[in-house]
């Protein structure tokens, strides 16, 4: 080994706690980095495989009049299609009366494919494989009975527990979907022996494209893809619609015109006369053949897999872990490269006296370089691919690990190379770029000069020192604090930069917890003052309705609205599933509904609309703008914007009577109840949603209840995420705090010999060093606020989606956990640098180099 290879590994190891320090900066850069930028992709490749493996069907086609093999063969017809045809019904069973989705079981080798988590499947006609959710949140357990409700339609209502399963096509374990049978609230799913669903023909049919299932089911491809493919499938069950309603139809009018042959028959007999029974015959058969009609017309409900229940909810809360990993890893990186880079300068601006040996020795300055380069490279190297790899194995599986209490499964995380290539060629540039500026700049002086220390800054007035007041009542100590703390500018903006970073993602860290968890508060603390929507078959009938309302305990009031929904487009842009209300009574709906834009309370016009913030951010139109209104089934409407209001939750728009009036030339019918309740039980919600069903003219009935929930369960997905980033801010504001701490006192070593040595006491050289940090830490955690408030703003503004808009809300409570963390830090590092100057060789430091 040269000897100047010999003084790099000397210098690693006399000055281990700053090469450690490089390496970890680095390291924690790089792990959070590549491992939350990691997450968002893991997240989305995982579900893709899980489902990939179970099979899940890629298009879903339920048909009014059933299924049979020629539909299965029709649907075939389209590329590479393979086609299952399946039974399945909403019922209602179990102990609670529970609102079930109960498929019929056949085996486990075509799609949809089951994942059992213990017992096995259906072998007999008397059993049944539950969802797991069934045994997590109901209590039911393998031997257990389960019994159907009489109006099932089963050839027997009881069967046997025998399993519980996960299926692809309920990847979220908080929700089922809705139905309109029970209480409208689907809870979990269940399977028994095909042949015991007593239904005349399938109800479903699955489709899916092998050729497809290499794409991610995430992807802008696979869902054109799909687009394409239900494009085809679409055109050849056009036909087989027409072809279906006629056999059906045929069919169903045998029985019907055989009787009507014997009527008129017997009319024949009685001379051409009708008797009155003979005319309520003709009436009866009358009526049966428009039954007939209606009962074999053949309708088509399409869903591809974005449709199922919370698949598109999943990816809207990857994107969200994309999109702040899209910003936070990389300020959080920034910081990291920028502290490193100090380091380096510093550490290479210190060996001034060597550099100049080496170069009086006759070593080139391509080899003295070459010495400082490779102890940059060696620690850049070490902190980014130990970070990069660290943090690929570890954070995004433990962020999958939390969501598998709520999606199950399987973890497949990628190792991106764009990412770690990033992150290896700013770790690099932090370090051996740092390494080659200082040292290019600091060869080019002459041996002499570079083996002379160099000259100390002069002292300068300070702006303190002109307000004599202040200046007298200082202490020596203090002067001198704040004299070096001005006259040494670039160490103390590195420092503030430092701990300002530092804070800031904390703040951040705390306030992408607090905004999360606030938004269902928000929406339906400040926005929402109601708690169900009931919606109505029939308008007419809403006393009905308001009826049956009443009698239940937790009632409170009710207001009618004419709820529709289209799309908006303005300036070539379009937001669909806009939600869009019209109030039976302006003044009561103040009372369920708050429109503000954040300044002050708005009211509905006599003419024009009112949006929801995202329309107008999406569409970029405001106050006084127009923008196109097309009601789902209806024709387009320019509609001036009289009002943007705030809103966290949905996408909304509100018009006045007179409003919708003018708008569509029509008068809007009330088919919707806001209704406000009591602080209503889960157990109560259910009560009035079947009761509504059953005898209150309801088609549906939602609680704003579960719509906070999906918010909170979201948001318990994004904690683990949010702890993460709380930890990591910490460990970095520790290192980066200590770093500067330790650059700081070993460049004025000589300074604190000489206090030393004139007889001051270890505390007292201590806190010539630290008072200095205390007050920049002060400054720097300040800073940090406002620098942590603007990050937040930008990452929930990256983060945002049309379904929901973050508040920024960051409590105190972050404010004061973040400054007591950095002050603690603080405290820890004076304790460290303490015991550091205790064992300071004074004679060392103040020997000259002259």
């Amino acid at each position: 080994m040269k000897p100047i290879t010999k003084n790099m590994w000397r210098d690693i190891r006399a000055n281990k706690g700053r090469f450690i320090a490089i390496v970890m900066i680095i390291f924690l850069g790089c792990l959070i980095f590549v491992g939350i930028r990691t997450t968002g992709p893991g997240l989305n490749d995982s579900l893709d495989k899980t489902v990939t493996d179970a099979h899940l069907s890629d298009i879903q086609l339920f048909s009014s009049t059933g299924f049979n093999q020629t539909d299965v063969k029709t649907a075939e017809k389209v590329k590479g299609a393979h086609a299952q045809a399946v039974k399945f019904k909403y019922v209602v069973g179990g102990k609670d009366e529970l609102t079930v989705a109960l498929y019929g079981y056949t085996n486990n080798k075509g799609q949809n494919r089951l994942s059992l988590e213990s017992g096995h499947f259906p072998t007999k006609k008397n059993e049944i494989v539950l969802d797991q959710r069934a045994k997590d949140n109901f209590g039911y357990r393998l031997g257990q009975t389960f019994t159907f409700a009489k109006n099932a339609g089963l050839k027997q209502r009881t069967y046997k527990v025998v399993g519980f399963a996960d299926s692809p096509a309920y990847i979220d374990n908080t929700s089922r979907g809705s139905a309109n049978v029970g209480d409208g609230t689907v809870r979990f799913f269940a399977y028994i022996p095909q042949q015991q669903m007593n239904l005349s023909a399938a109800t479903m049919l699955l489709i899916r494209f092998p050729k497809l299932q290499t794409e991610n089911t995430y992807s802008k491809a696979y869902k054109h893809d799909v687009a394409q493919k239900k494009a085809a499938l679409k055109a050849v069950f056009k036909k087989r619609g027409t072809t279906r309603s006629q056999q059906l139809l045929a069919a169903a009018m045998k029985p019907i015109k055989a009787q009507q042959a014997r009527l008129t028959a017997a009319k024949q007999m009685a001379g051409g006369t009708m008797t009155a029974e003979m005319s309520a015959a003709q009436a009866k058969l009358t009526a049966a053949a428009k039954q007939a009609q209606a009962a074999t017309k053949t309708t088509y409900t399409w869903q591809t897999r974005t449709d199922l229940p919370s698949f598109s909810a999943f990816q809207d809360t990857s994107d969200r872990i994309a999109a702040i990993a899209n910003v936070f890893p990389v300020f959080f990186f920034l910081i990291a490269a920028l502290i490193t880079f100090t380091t380096i300068t510093r550490m290479v601006e210190e060996a001034r006296g060597q550099i100049g040996t080496l170069k009086a020795l006759g070593y080139s300055k391509h080899a003295i370089a070459r010495n400082y380069l490779m102890y940059a490279l060696t620690a850049g190297l070490l902190g980014a691919v130990l970070g990069s790899i660290f943090g690929n194995l570890t954070l995004p599986r433990f962020i999958l690990s939390m969501y598998r209490t709520n999606i199950p499964m399987t973890p497949d995380v990628p190792f991106i190379w764009s990412d770690f290539g990033l992150a290896l060629l700013f770790s690099l540039l932090a370090t051996v770029g740092a390494a080659f500026y200082v040292t290019r700049r600091e060869l080019k002086e002459k041996p002499s000069e570079l083996m002379r220390p160099r000259a100390p800054k002069s002292a300068k007035r300070i702006l303190m020192e002109r307000i004599k007041p202040l200046w007298r009542r200082l202490s020596f100590n203090q002067k001198v604090s704040y004299r070096n703390l001005f006259r040494y500018k670039s160490r103390m903006i590195m420092t503030i930069i430092g701990i300002a970073g530092g804070t800031a993602l904390l703040i951040t860290g705390f306030g992408l917890r607090d905004s999360i968890l606030n938004t269902s508060t928000q929406q339906f603390g400040h926005i929402f003052h109601y708690q169900a929507t009931v919606r109505l078959k029939e308008p007419s009938k809403v006393a009905q309705t308001d009826a049956v309302l009443k009698t239940s305990p937790i009632y409170q009031s009710a207001a009618g609205v004419n709820a529709f929904s289209g799309k908006t487009k303005a300036h070539g842009q379009q937001v669909n599933d806009v939600n869009f209300f019209v109030p039976a009574d302006q003044r009561t709906f103040k009372k369920y509904i708050q429109l503000t834009n954040g300044k002050q309370n708005l009211s509905l016009p006599k003419r024009g609309v009112i949006i929801s913030t995202k329309i107008a951010q999406t569409l970029g139109i405001g106050t006084g703008d127009t923008l196109t209104i097309t009601p789902t089934n209806g024709q387009a409407h320019q509609v001036k914007v009289a009002g943007v209001t705030k809103n966290y939750m949905g996408v909304f728009a509100y018009m006045s009577k007179s409003a919708y009036r003018a708008a569509f030339n029509q008068a809007g019918t009330v088919n919707t109840l806001l209704v406000r309740l009591k602080k209503p039980t889960a157990k109560q919600r259910n009560k009035l949603a079947k009761q509504l069903l059953n005898d209150g003219n309801a088609l549906g009935t939602s609680y704003t209840a579960d719509q906070a929930q999906t918010i909170t369960t979201m948001s318990g997905t994004l904690t683990p995420v949010v702890g993460i980033f709380i930890l990591l801010s910490g460990v970095l504001s520790f290192v980066v705090l200590y770093n500067l701490t330790n650059i700081n006192v070993s460049e004025r070593m000589r300074e604190l010999s000489t206090l030393k040595v004139l007889g001051f006491y270890d505390n007292e050289v201590t806190l010539y060093v630290v008072r200095e940090n205390i007050i920049l830490t002060l400054v720097g955690i300040i800073v940090g606020f406002g620098v942590g408030w603007g990050l937040l703003a930008y990452i929930l503004q990256q983060a945002t989606t049309l379904s929901v808009i973050f508040p920024i809300v960051i409590h105190w409570e972050g404010y004061v956990a973040s400054t007591i963390l950095m002050v603690l830090f603080t405290a820890i590092v004076m304790a460290i640098t303490y015991q550091r100057l205790k064992r300071v060789d004074m004679l060392a430091a103040l020997n000259s180099n002259e």
